[in-house]
């Protein structure tokens, strides 16, 4: 894998999840969203989109295989997800991927916005678009990047396709999404990163790994 071409700049103004979420309650009180476009309907959808992203905190529980293979990454990791806060994909995943990285001492999670970020958006597009949220995975002691994954689940991804193939009008996807998504609760995002995880890391015992921190 290629060695990471986010600068430090963009490492050190990122921004945390506790924090993006009080910046978008910030500017929602301000009828505002992330970006330029403050237009009514953005701001709109950002509003729906603080609802869907506490939903997200309350719903997404964390299996025991997943808070076992998160306890066993021992690679240092830096995950770095583009995201806006008018995007429906970000609210139902970003708020997953906080919680993924709460459950392992070796992963952080940062947070940058898409379209002050162009240039890095522009080297991981999906099928020639600039979709969002997207996880650039970092090894954090090289800068080399070990995997990228986003911006939807693959059953959500396909959904998508389907309606794009039928024409569907935007609400009516968005409602098909919006309605896989909280059906599914996290959990085929939990499996995916399963794989990934395994991909992107050694895995050590847990119980080893807190011998070692506690040597």
């Amino acid at each position: 894998m290629p060695t990471s071409t986010i600068t430090k700049e963009q490492l050190d103004t990122s921004m945390t999840y506790t924090f993006y979420r009080d910046m978008t309650d910030r500017l929602l009180a301000e009828q505002k969203t992330t970006g330029t476009n403050h237009a009514p309907e953005m701001v709109a959808y950002t509003r729906m989109n603080a609802q869907r992203m506490r939903r997200v905190e309350k719903t997404t529980v964390l299996d025991d295989e997943m808070v076992e293979l998160l306890l066993s990454v021992n690679t240092k990791m830096i995950w770095v997800v583009l995201t806006e806060a008018w995007c429906g994909d970000a609210a139902q995943i970003v708020p997953a991927l906080a919680k993924f990285a709460d459950a392992s001492p070796l992963i952080e999670l940062k947070l940058l916005l898409r379209d002050e970020n162009l240039e890095l958006m522009d080297q991981y597009l999906t099928n020639g678009g600039r979709s969002i949220p997207k996880l650039i995975c970092l090894k954090a002691d090289t800068g080399e990047v070990l995997g990228d994954w986003g911006p939807r689940p693959v059953p959500a991804q396909e959904l998508v396709n389907q309606a794009k193939t039928d024409n569907l009008p935007f609400p009516e996807m968005a409602e098909k999404l919006h309605g896989w998504y909280a059906k599914d609760r996290s959990k085929t995002l939990q499996e995916e990163f399963k794989v990934l995880l395994r991909n992107w890391s050694e895995l050590v015992d847990p119980k080893h790994q807190d011998a070692e921190h506690l040597s």
